[in-house]
């Protein structure tokens, strides 16, 4: 029998005052008195220790939240695509339900199974971070593969916004050249504006520093103004950002069948570029803003340096005859492309004595001219891509 039953029963019975129960038993009187009135009221039962656990738990997560949790993790691991807490939280509030915190959706995951075990990691707070605080301050660019479903190797080239982690440009290629950066550079700054500098590891297609030379990209760069700016070799730290786009893409590609062909991967792709950029969060955005809500919110950077005074771009479509014309110094330039691309949309990148055509729907180079502009053309120097080598890219 629990002490305050033998209390009460002592008390009422008459053989104990309420002064000499709390004395022996060692309670205060206020206490034997609030026991004596449970007992008056529900008999001796009532007099047992009760709980204390609160009557209710504002707090709890609802079944309506935990069901949203675990059909919204498993659907999005479905489609491939980033399925953390943080992530859930975003769709939690778009859905329009409580959003409980990271630590307890951590634990709902956990608890029905939905957590994949992985190796102890360096502590984020380890690493020296940093990020651009405008739009087109630095543009990230790196390329990575990815095979067809009869085992063609391929290579799509990326190119990242720093500070907002908008996907400016994603192109499928079989092999990604140095012409290829500078197609997709020149089309995507075509598109967004001149970035204030790039960021990228040290292949040969973006620079040849360590051949004491410069490639055309690095002569680009040079000539519009951009800082260039590459990572220390075997540091792909520096690159974080676009190598853990990487992992994103892969990840969503993986989920869907193999493409038949390099356009079938880049219309994967296209449609990829739209999810990210639009209709997902991004983890890096306080605000919860998708990158393009990121890239669009603040004002442009634009290049420090000056940009050299002959550089321009023309937007001209190739005639019937597979020619441009392009007036250069104080001459007309009849520039020849090739019968084969008649029709086709071309951008006209101009610096100094260099005139390269770039297809605008394929991004790739077309062909390339050495033009002095004192003296009337008697011929080009053009470099070819096979149509068949590179995907289709919606300008």
């Amino acid at each position: 029998m629990s002490k305050a039953r033998v209390v009460v029963l002592e008390v009422s019975s008459g053989r104990l005052s309420v002064t000499a129960a709390a004395h022996t038993y060692g309670l205060s009187r206020q206490h034997i008195y609030r026991l004596l009135q449970r007992y008056h009221q529900g008999g001796l039962q009532a007099v047992d220790p009760r709980s204390r656990r609160p009557a209710s738990n504002p707090r709890a997560v609802s079944d309506e939240v935990i069901a949203a949790v675990v059909l919204t993790r498993k659907q999005l691991v479905a489609d491939g695509l980033d399925a953390g807490p943080v992530t859930l939280q975003g769709h939690l509030a778009h859905q329009g339900l409580p959003v409980p915190s990271t630590s307890t959706i951590r634990r709902i995951l956990g608890h029905h199974g939905l957590i994949t075990p992985q190796p102890r990691k360096r502590p984020k707070s380890s690493y020296h971070r940093f990020a651009a605080e405008q739009p087109n301050e630095c543009w990230q660019s790196d390329f990575t593969h990815w095979t067809l479903a009869d085992g063609t190797d391929t290579e799509i080239l990326n190119w990242l916004d720093d500070h907002s982690r908008y996907l400016l440009s994603c192109v499928a290629y079989r092999r990604v050249g140095g012409g290829d950066v500078v197609a997709t550079f020149t089309a995507t700054a075509t598109q967004y504006g001149l970035p204030a500098s790039t960021l990228t590891d040290n292949g040969s297609v973006y620079t040849s520093r360590f051949t004491h030379g410069h490639n055309d990209f690095e002569r680009l760069l040079a000539s519009l103004g951009i800082t260039q700016k590459n990572g220390h070799p075997g540091h792909p730290q520096t690159q974080g950002k676009i190598e853990r786009f990487h992992q994103t893409l892969k990840r969503w590609l993986a989920a869907r069948p193999r493409p038949a062909s390099l356009a079938d991967l880049q219309n994967l792709l296209d449609a990829f570029c739209t999810i990210y950029n639009t209709a997902r969060t991004h983890r890096a955005h306080p605000g919860r803003l998708t990158p393009e809500q990121a890239y669009l919110a603040l004002p442009k950077a634009s290049p420090n340096g000056q940009p050299h005074p002959q550089f321009r771009i023309r937007h001209d479509t190739i005639d019937q005859f597979g020619k441009l014309t392009l007036r250069h110094g104080s001459h007309l330039h009849h520039l020849g492309i090739g019968r084969t691309h008649a029709g086709t949309a071309a951008l006209i990148l101009v610096t100094d004595q260099t005139v390269t055509v770039i297809s605008k729907t394929g991004h790739h180079v077309l062909s390339s001219h050495t033009i002095d502009p004192d003296k009337k053309p008697t011929g080009a120097t053009k470099t070819k891509t096979p149509a068949d080598s590179r995907g289709i890219c919606n300008p």
